[in-house]
């Protein structure tokens, strides 16, 4: 029963650590429309909802299985909440960001990119770049020379012997493809394209990749395959802290982005006050059934204490702090026999009364 009273108290706990993040100071929660020490004054068995002539494992099962739903579906809730919550702030960050991290669709206006030449063909693709202010230095130089591992530029040999030019003297496996190596960025397709107090937009035109020929292995011939060139070269740009901007110019895009901040953020909102009643609602029922299993565990535990037939009775004592002791104390006198404390610990405090004593705070 304590490991039960204790499970259920800290769902509680958290739904009540729930409802308060989101009401602050604009209501507090209720059990059945009071204050819960309210509730605790005026406690009544739910027989309607608990039946005391069902056995009491199967009762303490039914409460806690009501509780631990509650449990399983704040998770779920919690969790959407915070899903929508985390897109929510990274739209908001990205309209506010810099050129690293904001959407480029918003920035790069019409005019901006009437001057921009974009290829995306087969062997070509234009890549949006952004460059921090303080690695700029060096940088139009350097950017052809990013990746110099990547593309191979052999092919045919036809030094040794000019008059067989343009036969196909070596051809697919036969030809070094890779003897001479570069970077896949073209000569002069560098261009800046904007800028803010933080970074340096620009773009590039790079080799999308390079097809390596097949060959034959005995009778059999291994297809050959393509080598991407794109998804290295945006690899070592980012291990030199430029950013290659995942990005497809639309002019639509901008007011879409704005609509879609402001329904995430309706979103949001109707979310929260939608956990919001839900807190407010499984508060209740959640304490409920935690009381109820308190009545269990006081009834358990006095059997346990006092035997068969039942004959004891429950009270409830509200203690203002710092007094509890005082309270034990005074207990001990009135109730208890002089040797209470001679038989040992067997209690939450490790003392020994001649009552059972269940401390907790609502």
């Amino acid at each position: 029963m304590v490991k039960t009273d204790s499970i259920v108290e800290s769902i509680v706990r958290k739904v009540e650590k729930t409802g308060h993040e989101f009401l602050g100071n604009r209501g507090e929660m209720t059990v059945g429309g009071v204050p819960a020490p309210r509730y605790i004054q005026q406690f009544a068995w739910d027989y309607a909802k608990y039946p005391n002539r069902r056995p009491l494992k199967e009762l303490v099962s039914l409460i806690s299985g009501g509780v631990s739903a509650i449990d399983e579906e704040l998770k779920q809730l919690g969790g959407a909440y915070g899903a929508k919550v985390a897109a929510l702030q990274e739209s908001q960050r990205k309209k506010g960001g810099n050129l690293m991290v904001a959407d480029l669709n918003d920035v790069l206006t019409a005019d901006l990119m009437r001057n921009v030449e974009v290829h995306d063909t087969e062997y070509l693709k234009t890549l949006f770049i952004a460059i921090p202010k303080q690695l700029l230095d060096g940088f139009e130089e350097k950017i052809y020379k990013i990746g110099n591992q990547l593309a191979g530029f052999g092919g045919p040999d036809w030094s040794r012997d000019p008059s067989k030019l343009g036969e196909p003297v070596k051809f697919g496996s036969l030809v070094d493809r890779h003897k001479s190596r570069g970077s896949p960025v073209v000569p002069g397709s560098l261009k800046k394209i904007h800028e803010d107090l933080d970074a340096t937009l620009f773009t590039v035109v790079v080799l999308k990749g390079q097809y390596e020929s097949g060959y034959y292995e005995g009778d059999e011939f291994v297809a050959g395959n393509k080598v991407d060139f794109e998804k290295e070269f945006t690899k070592v740009c980012r291990d030199k802290r430029y950013i290659v901007r995942d990005f497809k110019y639309d002019p639509s895009q901008a007011s879409k982005s704005a609509m879609a901040l402001e329904q995430l953020q309706v979103e949001v909102d109707g979310m929260k006050s939608g956990l919001m009643r839900w807190c407010k609602t499984h508060y209740g029922e959640a304490f409920v059934a935690w009381m109820h299993i308190k009545v269990i565990r006081v009834f358990v535990e006095s059997v346990l204490r006092y035997g068969l037939p039942v004959d004891f009775t429950a009270v409830l004592y509200k203690v203002s702090s710092g007094k509890d002791r005082e309270l034990t104390d005074a207990l001990d006198k009135s109730l208890g026999t002089s040797d209470a404390a001679a038989a040992g610990g067997d209690g939450e405090d490790d003392d020994y009364h001649d009552f059972v004593l269940i401390k907790f705070e609502p």
